[in-house]
């Protein structure tokens, strides 16, 4: 780091430092007077590393974005977008959703038959209970294609692999989920910084993978009734009812809240179709993860800059 970089972070580092200051001291008449000492410190230190993280990536934008050695990225014409889910991700997510549609369209009728819509969708719509049963096992079986496919991608794919980790429940998650909670309750001044997944993306990713399991598995169970015993086949027959009310519940409540009526993405996030965010939105939902590519690319610019002056300079 040059001495010209040196000052302007110290100089950077002073005025968060003094921003700060000034925050706090502007807050103080209406302050309870009540308030220990020590707690106004903590919220000061809070908004010390919320400054912080703003201004190292809007050093970080500026850097990519102005520099004469721009990353092979850069879109300075429009809003840039940035690939979240690969093309094999969304063909899975594409094929899930029709075979789950289906298997609640046919499966719900059959656990509710006294309601009028159940038999109407049994009757008139497929035309029957045996063609709603035939429809039933085709979902099922598109429903197993795309087990299986899911773990071939995360044992094959590089990115899948890389997802799947990122996927993995850490104690941060429970950190956020009680961070959301108390910014809700208004006792955080805002939310938690989400990195590529949050806690609430990796409850629909286990939710999916644990229903995939039990719903596989009995449903097997069910098509193959005479090779299991009656014990067993009762057991299976509970189980894949309930679990598949469950699912349609959180697919109905949670999912379809997230991805399609939440205000912010309504009338649904078209993430599943072209696998792209905005880099406004990116940043909006995924903060970490937005830092850490505008990082990566202003380490590479600056690499590239101090090999073209090096190369300047021993040409010269």
């Amino acid at each position: 780091m040059d001495e010209r970089t040196h000052n302007a972070q110290a100089k950077r580092e002073q005025i968060i430092e003094d921003l700060t200051k000034a925050i706090v001291d502007a807050a103080q008449p209406h302050i309870d007077p009540s308030t220990p000492r020590e707690e106004i410190d903590k919220r000061a230190k809070e908004i010390t590393e919320r400054l912080q993280f703003e201004s190292n990536i809007a050093l970080s934008e500026l850097v990519t974005r102005f520099s004469r050695i721009k990353p092979a990225t850069e879109q300075p014409a429009q809003e840039r977008t940035y690939i979240r889910f690969g093309r094999n991700f969304r063909a899975q997510h594409m094929l899930m959703f029709m075979s789950v549609i289906l298997l609640i369209l046919t499966g719900m009728p059959l656990k509710f038959p006294e309601f009028g819509i159940s038999k109407f969708m049994i009757v008139t719509v497929f035309g029957g209970l045996q063609n709603s049963t035939l429809i039933h096992r085709i979902a099922a079986v598109g429903l197993i294609i795309v087990g299986v496919w899911h773990v071939g991608y995360i044992a094959f794919s590089r990115m899948g692999r890389r997802d799947f980790w990122l996927m993995i429940p850490r104690p941060h998650d429970a950190k956020d989920f009680f961070h959301t909670l108390m910014y809700y309750l208004g006792r955080k001044p805002s939310g938690p910084k989400f990195g590529r997944f949050s806690f609430i993306e990796k409850f629909d990713y286990w939710a999916v993978y644990w229903g995939m399991v039990v719903m596989i598995g009995s449903g097997l169970i069910l098509w193959f009734k005479e090779m299991f015993n009656k014990g067993l086949f009762d057991i299976a027959r509970e189980a894949h009812s309930d679990e598949g009310l469950l699912a349609t519940l959180a697919i109905i409540i949670w999912h379809f809240y997230n991805v399609h009526f939440n205000p912010e993405v309504f009338p649904m996030s078209w993430v599943w179709w072209n696998g792209k965010l905005t880099e406004s939105q990116l940043k909006h939902h995924h903060p970490l993860e937005y830092a850490e590519i505008i990082n990566a690319e202003r380490k590479e610019v600056e690499l590239r800059a101090e090999k073209q002056s090096t190369g300047a300079e021993s040409e010269s």
